[in-house]
């Protein structure tokens, strides 16, 4: 586990190696054990390394008998040790126990191809000094994030978007178009960032540099055909036995791990399944809030608790109050994009608690979008029975939706909520359904807060073409997979987790058990509108009732009601009409309605708050480049 990153120049002029150096030295948190780089003439490639498998030996850059592979990976190949009795079979000799290793020999045996062979978490970069070919790609489902930035001179890539802006031809300037599809998603998709000229490679793809040639493509995408042949009592029996295989492979370590535990049924599983397959009792750590009702709705230690007494864990937990005024600059900085999902500060938070003790860290981000367990895959079941009803009786209940107060952090309020949402996009085509269960702005929206007229992509458009039709669950999983997933929760995932030096493996995104989740009819994982219904079943004879059929909740933050209490004199700053005019992209009135709307509870806007907050820090950050520490201490100035 490392970060890499490195530059290939298409005029053939010698790269230089402080510039490797300054890339490196801003990403230092993803690799505080080791370093290296290799410069071949116009391409220089290099990594700071996270030492977690063969510890004493895996230094990188790595490369073949001949010296002319060069290669830097970053993350986890977990079938090494498959590949690599393959390749000694086939002739090729390994100089170290890396699991990286078999990366670079597996493509000089199979080109290209290599990456079908692969199971695990990475994104490299190989250097082909006999071909002058210089090789990027990212995993499958995009768990290891990668950024790229191209020009005429050339092209350089890393692991984190900061590491390209230490480059002197490279600077931070807002990407307009990109702006726009934040605001609507609240995070913005590949291949877009939010820096204008840096992209992201998107997950299961490639690119090629051959002198000035630059090619890119994908060479996996979600299958989307459905196999309806098998027993539902079939379906669950191998889920069981998929789930627990993808643990097994990902405990592989040379260092100590652990599990995040929130006492759902998908960190469950996977510590239930590390305690069989260990010897030793599993470390388990787990978060909690202190504070009122609001905070206790996002409480899951007992839920935790029960769960490690049950596998007998080595349990660990961690109960905050986080100071968010100081922490929001240092973590969007490590972030390289704002978003409004308030899980990364929760990630972050447990992820320095557990990095006291470990190294490595498994996670059940995955689990969700594999078997269904999201509300907002219950829209179809609804909307049908709703459907069902005479058009004189859904008229006036779709009146008094639009009307309903709304508040996520108040039971009563929250449901409220979920109506409204729901009553407003009963008519809708399924698309378009399931378009507005994930934004956290309208396009009209959206378009009326920017003052930028600038078009953008439509990331969730071009996942819904993409997506297969066979039934309407099936495709509302592949576009997560292809959209929220990678550049939201894994990419916060990554991004907190390394912000500690901590190595977070998801077992629930082993391609394997991806590809058989997919093949899932949708009536097998989500059936009479009980969510997760198969894998339930599956995890039967491992969990008891009280975990399998307790009530999801989020892993995010109560911040929507901090705005209303202790936190609102920091969005009303952030928010503040003059610095919304200085700033320059949005309307202010626009702005100050939103903020009326959510504090007088006839709308809840707390993703879109916290959107437009986090995009006015890390703007001071980035675009106005300043320190981390200069935007807090400013922040905590204005601050009671």
């Amino acid at each position: 586990m490392c970060g890499i990153h490195g530059i290939i120049r298409f005029d053939g002029g010698q790269v230089a190696p402080e510039q490797l150096t300054a890339m490196g030295n801003v990403t230092a948190h993803r690799g505080p054990d080791d370093e290296g780089q290799h410069i071949d003439g116009n391409c220089g490639i290099a990594m700071r390394r996270l030492s977690i498998i063969d510890l004493a030996g895996g230094h990188q850059p790595l490369s073949s008998e001949d010296g002319k592979l060069w290669l830097v990976c970053n993350g986890e190949i977990y079938n090494f040790r498959e590949l690599r009795s393959e390749l000694i079979e086939a002739g090729f000799r390994f100089k170290t126990g890396s699991d990286s290793e078999v990366v670079l020999h597996a493509y000089d045996a199979w080109g290209d191809d290599c990456l079908l062979r692969l199971n695990g978490m990475f994104d490299f970069a190989l250097w082909d000094g006999r071909r002058r070919r210089l090789l990027l790609a990212r995993d499958r489902l995009g768990v290891k994030p990668l950024y790229v930035c191209q020009s005429a001179r050339g092209l350089a890539f890393a692991s984190e978007a900061k590491a390209l802006l230490a480059l002197p031809d490279v600077s931070a300037e807002l990407d307009h178009a990109a702006l726009r599809s934040y605001l609507h998603l609240g995070y913005v998709a590949a291949p877009q960032s939010l820096f204008r000229g840096i992209r992201k490679l998107p997950p299961g793809s490639l690119l090629v540099v051959e002198g000035q040639r630059v090619e890119q493509r994908r060479y996996w995408r979600m299958p989307a055909s459905i196999d309806r042949a098998r027993s539902e009592a079939e379906w669950a029996d191998a889920a069981a036995a998929r789930i627990e295989e993808a643990v097994r492979m990902q405990m592989v370590s040379d260092v100590p791990i652990g599990a995040f535990l929130s006492g759902g049924i998908d960190s469950s599983a996977v510590v239930g399944y590390m305690a069989k397959h260990s010897s030793q009792p599993i470390r388990t750590y787990a978060i909690g809030f202190e504070g009122g009702p609001a905070e206790a709705l996002y409480n899951e230690l007992p839920y935790a608790r029960r769960v490690a007494e049950l596998f007998a864990t080595e349990h660990h937990e961690i109960v905050v109050r986080p100071d968010v005024v100081s922490l929001l600059p240092r973590l969007l900085w490590h972030m390289d994009e704002p978003m409004a999902d308030t899980a990364f500060i929760t990630t972050y938070l447990v992820s320095e608690f557990a990095r006291q003790d470990v190294k490595v860290i498994l996670s059940g981000v995955g689990g969700d979008e594999l078997f269904g367990g999201y509300r907002r895959y219950l829209g179809g079941h609804y909307a049908e029975r709703f459907r069902r009803l005479p058009a004189w009786v859904r008229g006036p209940i779709s009146g008094i939706g639009r009307h309903l107060p709304s508040d996520r952090h108040s039971g009563l309020l929250n449901l409220f909520r979920l109506a409204r949402g729901f009553l407003a996009t009963a008519e809708l085509a399924p698309d378009e359904r399931y378009r507005s269960y994930l934004q956290i702005l309208g396009r009209p929206e959206v378009g009326a807060l920017l003052l930028d007229e600038t078009g953008a992509d439509d990331p969730l458009g071009a996942a819904f073409d993409a997506a297969g039709d066979e039934d309407e669950l099936n495709r509302m999983l592949a576009v997560d997979a292809e959209t929220q997933l990678p550049d939201d929760l894994l990419l916060l995932t990554d991004k907190m987790s390394m912000a500690v030096s901590l190595e977070c493996r998801v077992p629930f995104l082993d391609h394997e058990l991806v590809e058989f989740a997919a093949s899932m009819p949708a009536a097998v994982k989500v059936r009479h509108g009980r969510l997760k219904h198969v894998m339930k079943r599956a995890l039967g004879g491992l969990l008891p009732d009280d975990i399998l059929n307790r009530k999801k909740r989020g892993f995010g933050t109560p911040m929507g009601a901090w705005l209303k209490r202790e936190l609102a004199p920091l969005l009303q700053r952030l928010l503040a009409r003059e610095v919304i005019e200085r700033r320059g992209l949005f309307r202010p009135q626009a702005v100050a309605d939103l903020v009326r709307a959510h504090e007088e509870n006839r709308m809840d806007g707390t993703d879109a708050l916290i959107a437009l907050m986090n995009l006015e820090v890390w703007s001071r950050i980035y675009l106005d480049n300043r320190t981390p520490d200069d935007v807090a201490a400013e922040l905590k100035s204005h601050i009671p």
